[in-house]
């Protein structure tokens, strides 16, 4: 199972206090089979890759551009940066991306030159609630899986994060069957558009302590990609401990 952290535009310096509890957690644990996995701001980056080297904790960015190394585009990090710094994980195609314009020729772009610099990626797919009202939520997110990934090799570095947009920051989770079903055809296009391994499938959306157990019994999925509730190291543990342990 993995548990990836999405601090989003939040944290700073003493935001790191934070990572000593999970650290312990993670120590005490070691024998468990989960991946824990921090994706904090551009500014937290190093000093988290400082904080949690020699642990089984991972760390990820949240966004980079699509030049492998580097350019005239500022305001920008490049895949090759992330690497350096310490990265191992980067998110691409969060809807909050996606709404402030980035189209999925950009995104396929960003996760080929991701690869080739050796990151994994956490590729994120999801319909928004007039797409759901319509019910076309099967066809945007087949459409998002074969352009976002069109012509990628190495699936086996690839993390599907599942994140209905309406769910997002909303508390609004949805229903179990509906969220089996989501997310049985995501691996189902996956199977039937690529010949080798398909990734793991993760669901992202108001994930917190209180629904993990619940949400944990679906069985296609894979972990967790979670918001707010992972910047405070007590919810983030706890539903750790309520899915695994």
């Amino acid at each position: 199972m993995y548990f990836i952290a999405n601090w989003k535009m939040y944290g700073d310096l003493k935001s790191l206090n934070s990572l000593s509890k999970v650290i312990k957690f993670s120590n005490k644990h070691k024998k468990k089979r989960f991946k824990l996995i921090y994706c904090p701001p551009y500014t937290l980056l190093e000093s988290f890759s400082k904080k949690i080297a020699k642990t089984k904790i991972e760390l990820g960015a949240q966004n980079c551009h699509f030049e492998i190394s580097s350019g005239p585009f500022t305001g920008s990090i490049s895949p090759s940066m992330l690497k350096k710094i310490g990265s191992k994980y980067v998110i691409i195609g969060h809807s909050e991306n996606r709404s402030n314009g980035e189209t999925d020729n950009q995104i396929n772009k960003k996760i080929k030159s991701s690869i080739k610099c050796g990151l994994k990626i956490i590729f994120c797919i999801g319909e928004t609630i007039t797409q759901k009202k319509k019910k076309i939520t099967n066809k945007i997110l087949r459409n998002q899986i074969l352009k976002g990934l069109y012509k990628t090799n190495n699936l086996n570095k690839i993390l599907i994060a599942y994140e209905p947009v309406w769910s997002i920051g909303t508390g609004v989770v949805p229903k179990t069957s509906e969220l089996d079903k989501n997310i049985s055809f995501i691996k189902n296009v996956l199977n039937n558009n690529f010949k080798n391994k398909s990734p793991k499938v993760l669901y992202g959306g108001s994930v917190n302590p209180k629904n993990a157990k619940n949400l944990a019994s679906i069985k296609n999925i894979d972990g967790f990609l979670i918001g707010g509730a992972s910047q405070k190291a007590k919810n983030f543990i706890d539903i750790v401990k309520k899915t695994i342990i």
